[in-house]
């Protein structure tokens, strides 16, 4: 059907509507704590809905669907995983968060290990977030550039702008407003086109799923054992992996734990967190059945039959060509909304790690709030035109670069739980230790990854282990070396 007049003029109203709400609900800052914590104003339930959103990229809302229509259910597996991993993360890693004055994440490595852990986790958080976000930028433009007709760099600009401008003004408060409102855009997106795609098939739901049913793909839980470590979407895969890949973004990545430290208190914090995780199951059992009934739209056409190259752009076809008026502009909003989330949470959390963790106790310590606050604003725009100019390398690059920078935190994710847990549940272990086991646990995923010795979903979990050995180990030794004196 294409995209019309009214289409753009829903997208424009959206883009502009999510600007003036995120300024509004920002309201005035006047130190760095209120514009990076927000004064712990924010209602729980707003948080845990800004999380959920955070965690969405449009890469998510485009790429599930395909997951499903090539394979079937087993995908919520892992997101089961992901409710324990936060269940773990509210019980063992935030009560540390919510003692003292931690403004950041890696503020709770400087109590417990000492300033050098704090700075070279945050250094690998911004390093990581760069790379991930970046190419979620970059993918995002695809299907504005399409809808736009405009090339991929006014594509990423705007993007980039649109998300600068109420991050810049309304500071975390305003993101987190903002992100709530976009979980219900994109949300609602992908219910809308659900339902469009299931009225209009003349059988409805029974007949749009039938093709999909007889091929098997209605099956939600594998217990296979064969090949163990080489499956991605197993029963055990999905709860062992998923559980520490959730612990790793849930609880020690400022990107989340930032949403987390706007809330009064602890037991909000863990309403906040563990809800997201129920959302989570919800949320991707949708995106799943999207997949599903693409697979009875599209009568089980083989992706390349549809005259398509990879499988995420199954869903993105049937926006464009297979809903009316309207319809479409709301459906590429949630995308938008879903990439705007990311953006603008990417830009304050590593602003936030660069002035707390690096810039003030270095260089800042006497700045009045004031000049604290602009220098604050200033990075949030520097960080801003670092993504930008990511998203140009990799658009400039070819996919296999795209590939690798879509699980750069698999590399990462590992080293900074194993040190997390190093200092939660070891009292022995010192700064020397955790150092060196966090630079052994991104060793060893680079050669894990590098080799593919086993599914990605067991990455994060690999590099727990390997950082608990080595910290552990160099703990042992210290302590030996010591008492032989």
């Amino acid at each position: 059907m294409g995209f019309s007049v009214i289409d753009y003029v829903v997208v424009g109203t959206y883009i502009a509507g999510v600007v003036a709400f995120g300024i509004w609900r920002g309201g005035k800052q006047q130190t760095v704590q209120d514009y990076f914590l927000g004064k712990e104003t924010i209602p729980w339930w707003v948080v845990c809905f800004s999380i959920v959103a955070a965690e969405t990229s449009a890469l998510t809302v485009i790429s599930i669907p395909g997951v499903a229509y090539l394979t079937n259910l087993n995908f919520i597996q892992l997101t089961v995983g992901y409710l324990l991993g936060r269940i773990a993360v509210s019980f063992l890693l935030l009560p540390s968060y919510y003692k003292g004055e931690l403004s950041t994440a890696y503020a709770f490595l400087e109590s417990r290990f000492g300033v050098k852990t704090r700075r070279f986790a945050s250094i690998v958080f911004m390093f990581t977030r760069v790379a991930a976000d970046g190419v979620r930028l970059f993918a995002t433009a695809i299907p504005l550039k399409l809808v736009l007709d405009v090339d991929y760099p006014t594509a990423i600009l705007i993007l980039a702008l649109v998300a600068l401008a109420y991050t810049y003004v309304g500071g975390v408060r305003g993101i987190v407003w903002v992100d709530a409102l976009q979980m219900v855009i994109y949300l609602g997106g992908a219910i809308t086109a659900a339902l469009v795609m299931i009225f209009s098939h003349p059988e409805g739901w029974s007949g749009i799923t039938q093709a999909a049913s007889t091929a098997g793909k209605f099956s939600a839980f594998n217990l296979s054992f064969e090949s163990f470590f080489q499956q991605p979407y197993t029963l055990l895969a999905g709860l062992l992996g998923g559980g520490f890949l959730s612990m790793a973004s849930h609880g020690t990545d400022q990107l989340i734990v930032q949403r987390l430290l706007t809330v009064k208190s602890l037991a909000q914090g863990q309403k906040a967190l563990i809800g997201s995780g129920v959302i989570i199951i919800f949320q991707f059992a949708i995106f799943l059945t999207v997949g599903l009934l693409l697979y009875g739209h599209y009568g089980g056409a083989s992706v390349s039959d549809l005259g398509l190259n990879r499988a995420d752009e199954i869903f993105p076809k049937f926006i464009i060509e297979g809903l009316p008026q309207g319809l479409s502009g709301l459906i590429i909003a949630g995308l938008l909304a879903a990439a705007l989330s990311t953006l603008s949470g990417s830009m304050s959390s590593m602003s936030s790690s660069l002035v707390l963790d690096l810039y003030r106790p270095i260089f800042g310590a006497h700045l009045s709030d004031e000049r604290a606050l602009k220098v604050s604003r200033y990075f949030t725009m520097m960080f801003c035109g670092i993504l930008v100019a990511s998203a140009f390398f990799f658009m400039a690059s070819g996919q296999a670069v795209v590939e690798l920078a879509l699980s750069i935190a698999s590399f990462t994710y590992g080293g900074l739980l194993g040190t997390f847990l190093l200092g939660v549940l070891f009292k022995k272990p010192t700064q020397e230790d955790a150092l060196g086991g966090f630079v052994a646990g991104i060793l060893v995923m680079v050669t894990v990854i590098t080799l593919k010795l086993v599914a990605w979903t067991w990455f994060t979990m690999t590099g727990v282990i390997a950082t608990l050995l080595v910290g552990g180990l160099l703990s042992s030794l210290s302590r030996r070396n010591t008492s032989s004196y």
